[in-house]
């Protein structure tokens, strides 16, 4: 609050929820007293936002200029940009020169084949610092960046890239996971082969310092590319165009290319980084990501910052628990993100991470991806440590940011994310539009964001996009998520509004049974879906249980037992299930919609979004589901 008193832009109470108030009352103001804050590097001329009552419509900074990479390599001195981590062991460290002075070699490189403003560059790689220095490289360019990480196979990768029609392809020959070496460069010769406009392949020897590009068309080794003639210069664009272009899952259709621009995106992750996580120069950050979820993005750009970011790629509980967390020791992580599924894993291992590792230097937990149980909760503060910031944040690939997410200046509540994100007019809707406090609803965000999508690829008449996000309340941003606000400003999520059980006509988020079940010990994860039944929905809930627990009599018992008084009885499934595996997208997120779809005898689309489609048999002609 004081970098806005001294500016005598808000003079009000030190409420955080004042604060979120003035915020999104004044977006003009504070949008820009945030551009001049952290000292954004740009040509800002012009109106702030223009047609900020339309959404979609509203454009921030429609006449200012700048360079996304140019912001997050500025300062290029001998400070650690880059720590990389492999489950194999290795460590590699980059400077901010050094990282600089790569990125702006293969930028030459990559305008000698023909990359300009606009253009795609596409990267199937895994979390490793050439995927870094080839974001930076396209964006100095002005051109649009994009990922998938090389779990995915053949379709999955052609069902995104294939629709973008990238001019240079950057691919490597293999990743490690669990213990395994996984090849690519089969799948990488025949993605080269379908896409059309391919200009060039860069391959990067990540399990073999050279490997055999003779199976693939046109490819050249990425080390050659940086030893080319550095770009002289960054190349602005305006503050609207893109910068990156993301997925969404693609478990009910083909992927939607969610295309997001330079400024709204530098901005909305310097406010989230440095006003609700705390980061600072000098700091380690770190989030367990891969290159195909959004989270890799919002890290990466603590570069701006001038942090250190922390990458790993693996397997994150192999050989142990502890990997992660040995570390977070060893690198004097200051912030550790990673999802409420790891926490839990770890949680049920047994494993105590801040009574086996040094974690003083660690002032920020970050989860997301699921909603974070109160169980969770308490194990962070009770087994990682007492004194640091467990933020849940939650937003996604759609924003690629956050809508609700932490604060260094509220208490942290078990369950209960603590705030809403600054400048974000976030409420949550009944189904007649009306805002709710303590009630559930629809998280809706009444105001346009810097961070809002430019618009879907292909979608030039935006059809598709207002389809997405505005139909269901006109003019109003629908999220998708099923939530509650508090009276103190926190935000419950219960699950996504898709996912949400109706039986008997009362509508059930499904978090609200996950976090008693998965409470228990025996249970490893669980999955909730709702099955049409004579005339209503009844709830169905399944359970991958730990090795050597079975569910018998007793521990089905215990768990309705347990739904009914931590919920109600309308909670209570109507059958338990015992499964093998439970199906997950690539980033990790169970795909309820999936095997909704199987019990119901309806064909899923695009498996192959999935990161184990194999699990969906567990689910298929289950006797128990027709009696």
């Amino acid at each position: 609050m004081a970098w806005l008193r001294e500016r005598g832009l808000y003079r009000e109470s030190d409420d955080f929820q004042a604060l979120w108030r003035w915020s999104v009352d004044q977006p003009e103001v504070f949008w820009s007293a945030l551009w001049e804050w952290h000292g954004i590097l740009g040509e800002r001329s012009g109106p702030v936002l223009v047609d900020g009552e339309r959404m979609p419509g509203a454009r921030f900074f429609p006449e200012s200029r700048l360079n996304f990479a140019q912001n997050l390599l500025r300062e290029a001195d001998g400070q650690p940009a880059l720590v990389f981590h492999g489950e194999d062991g290795r460590r590699i460290e980059l400077s901010r020169a050094e990282l600089r002075q790569r990125a702006l070699a293969l930028a030459g490189w990559l305008r000698e084949q023909g990359v300009g403003p606009g253009d795609r560059v596409a990267a199937y790689v895994p979390n490793i610092p050439e995927a870094v220095i080839t974001m930076l490289a396209t964006a100095s360019l002005g051109a649009v960046y994009s990922s998938c990480s090389p779990d995915f196979g053949f379709e999955g990768v052609l069902d995104r890239f294939g629709q973008i029609r990238p001019k240079v392809l950057v691919g490597v020959d293999g990743y490690h996971y669990a213990g395994k070496r996984i090849e690519r460069l089969d799948t990488l010769s025949r993605l080269a082969a379908a896409l059309p406009d391919l200009q060039a392949v860069l391959v990067h020897g990540y399990l073999e310092s050279q490997p055999d590009l003779s199976g693939v068309p046109g490819a050249m080794p990425f080390d050659q590319a940086l030893a080319h003639e550095p770009l002289d210069d960054f190349v602005p664009v305006g503050f609207n165009d893109p910068l990156y272009i993301l997925y969404s899952s693609g478990t009910t259709g083909v992927p939607k290319c969610i295309v997001h621009g330079v400024g709204g995106t530098l901005l909305q992750h310097v406010k989230e980084l440095r006003l609700h996580c705390d980061v600072r120069a000098g700091d380690r950050v770190f989030y367990f990501t891969t290159c195909g979820w959004m989270m890799w993005n919002w890290i990466v750009s603590a570069l701006a910052l001038r942090a250190t970011v922390v990458l790993y790629d693996g397997n994150p509980l192999y050989p142990g628990p502890e990997r992660l967390w040995e570390m977070a020791a060893r690198e004097r992580l200051s912030l550790f993100g990673t999802s409420a599924k790891y926490l839990d894993t770890v949680r049920k291992s047994g494993y105590r991470p801040g009574d086996e590792q040094d974690l003083s230097a660690l002032r920020v937990l970050c989860s997301t991806g699921s909603p974070l149980s109160p169980e969770g909760f308490e194990f962070v503060y009770d087994a990682v440590s007492r004194d640091l910031l467990l933020a849940s944040i939650s937003g996604g690939t759609d924003i690629i940011s956050c809508f609700v997410l932490g604060t260094p200046l509220q208490p942290v509540y078990a369950g209960e994310i603590q705030t809403r994100g600054l400048g974000m007019d976030v409420a949550v809707l009944d189904e007649d539009g009306k805002a709710v406090v303590g009630e559930a609803g629809e998280l809706c965000c009444l105001s346009p964001f810097p961070s809002m999508p430019v618009g879907f690829w292909n979608d030039p008449d935006g059809s598709r996009y207002r389809a997405a996000y505005f139909e269901h309340f006109p003019g109003i941003w629908r999220h998708g998520d099923w939530a509650t606000l508090t009276e103190r400003g926190g935000v419950v999520i219960h699950g996504r509004s898709d996912a949400v059980l109706n039986p008997g006509g009362v509508r059930i988020g499904t978090a609200e049974i996950y976090r008693p079940v998965e409470a228990f010990e025996e249970v490893a994860e669980a999955l909730v879906v709702g099955q049409q039944w004579e005339g209503d929905v009844r709830v169905i809930l399944f359970v991958r249980l730990v090795p050597g627990a079975r569910l018998d009599a007793d521990l089905e018992q215990r768990l309705r037992r347990a739904i009914r008084e931590r919920a109600s009885p309308r909670h209570v499934p109507a059958r338990i299930l015992a499964v093998d595996d439970i199906p997950r997208t690539r980033s990790g997120k169970i795909s309820e919609l999936a095997v909704r779809d199987v019990i119901h005898g309806r064909p899923v689309k695009n498996t192959h979004a999935l990161a184990n489609p194999e699990a969906l048999a567990c689910f298929r002609d289950r006797p128990e589901l027709q009696s």
